[in-house]
C-alpha cells in the first residue's frame, strides 16, 4: 500500500459554515492544505463565490495559516447535476419527498467528492481529506452518515492502494458546537470571518443580513444555522 503524507490534507471546500469551519481545523492541524471544491450545477453559484472570499479572508487574518494554505481547485461535476431532479440542481420546491429525504438530497453528490478529492490527493501525495459532514444535525442526508464515511473511506484505500483517510472534525457536533470549535480555533476574528463570509442559504440570497449571516432566513438550510447561532450566543454550545 502506498503510503501518502499524512502532514498533507485536502479539505473539501464549498464556502459553506461547516466546510469554513473544517478548513481552519485543518489549518491549525496539518504542515499543508489544499482545497478542493465542486460545480455540479447547483441552481445557484453564490457558494462558489463564498469559497474564493473565505480563502482570502482567512488568509489575511490569520498569517500563520496563510503560510499553510497551498492551492484550490474547483472540479466540473456538471454530469451529476444533470442526473439530479433535485431542489439543489433544479427551480423546485424544498420539501421533504415520500421516502422522508428532503427534495435537497443529491444521490451520491458526497460520496463522488470523495471519490474526486480522493483522486486529487492521491496525485498529490495527500495523506488525509477533511470534510464537514455532520452527523448530529445532519439535514436527513444518508451520505452525512458516519458509517458511510467509513465505507468511502475503506473503498479509496482498497481502490488506490494508498493509506488515505477522512477526517470529519464536526461529525459528532451540533451546529452551536461547531461554532464553539470554530472560537477555539481563531477567536471571535474566525467566528466573525465565518459568519460573514460563508453561505449556506440553499436559494443563494444574500441580500439580507441576519445575526447568524446572510441568507433568506426560511429554508431548511437558514433554519439550520440560525438555530445553531442563537444556541451558540446563548451559551449551549460547550465542548
Amino acid at each position: 500500500m502506498q503510503a501518502l503524507n499524512r502532514n498533507k490534507a485536502v479539505v473539501l471546500f464549498s464556502g459553506g459554515q461547516d466546510s469554513s469551519i473544517s478548513l481552519a481545523w485543518a489549518l491549525e492541524k496539518f504542515e499543508r492544505v489544499e482545497t478542493i471544491g465542486f460545480d455540479y450545477g447547483q441552481r445557484h453559484a453564490v457558494e462558489l463565490g463564498a469559497r474564493t472570499q473565505v480563502r482570502l479572508q482567512i488568509a489575511r487574518a490569520f498569517p500563520q495559516w496563510a503560510a499553510k494554505l497551498g492551492g484550490d481547485r474547483l472540479i466540473d461535476l456538471a454530469a451529476l447535476g444533470r442526473i439530479s431532479e433535485t431542489a439543489l440542481t433544479r427551480e423546485r420546491e424544498i420539501t421533504f419527498a415520500e421516502n422522508g429525504l428532503p427534495t435537497t438530497f443529491v444521490p451520491g453528490r458526497n460520496l463522488a467528492f470523495l471519490v474526486m478529492a480522493g483522486a486529487f490527493a492521491y496525485r498529490t501525495d495527500a495523506g488525509v481529506l477533511v470534510a464537514g459532514m455532520c452527523e448530529a444535525d445532519y439535514s436527513g442526508y444518508p451520505d452525512c452518515r458516519e458509517t458511510a464515511i467509513n465505507a468511502q473511506a475503506e473503498a479509496l484505500r482498497l481502490g488506490m492502494d494508498a493509506d488515505i483517510s477522512i477526517e470529519t472534525p464536526l461529525m459528532h457536533l451540533t451546529k452551536a458546537q461547531s461554532w464553539t470549535l470554530a472560537e477555539r480555533l481563531g477567536g471571535g476574528a474566525l467566528v466573525e470571518l465565518i459568519n460573514e463570509h460563508s453561505h449556506t442559504c440553499y436559494l443563494g440570497q444574500r441580500g439580507a443580513r441576519h445575526e447568524w449571516g446572510y441568507g433568506c432566513g426560511s429554508c431548511p438550510a437558514c433554519e439550520l444555522r440560525k438555530k445553531g447561532w442563537e444556541e451558540y450566543r446563548a451559551g449551549a454550545g460547550a465542548l
